[in-house]
């Protein structure tokens, strides 16, 4: 049976970061989140949220996310936006 979870990953890290590499520094952040939270080293992003982070462009991603997390049976976690 999969495991789900709703997370609201801060991302206010990313304003230290370079303006021009602040999604991509975000979508880190969110996969290192999710690695030390949901305790596996698979985690996979669906393509909308990566949408969602990249929607105002790599200067200005959103300052949190809320995401849901299903991990399966085999230890991979995905993750999509929370609606």
């Amino acid at each position: 049976m999969p495991e789900e979870r709703i997370y609201v990953i801060p991302l206010r890290e990313v304003r230290e970061k370079a303006r021009y590499r602040r999604a991509a520094k975000a979508m880190e952040l969110i996969r290192s989140f999710l690695e030390r939270h949901m305790k596996t080293d698979r985690v996979k992003i669906d393509e909308s949220l990566n949408r969602k982070v990249w929607s105002r462009g790599a200067k200005k991603p959103p300052s949190r996310v809320r995401v849901r997390a299903v991990k399966k049976e085999d230890g991979s976690v995905e993750v999509f936006p929370a609606e």
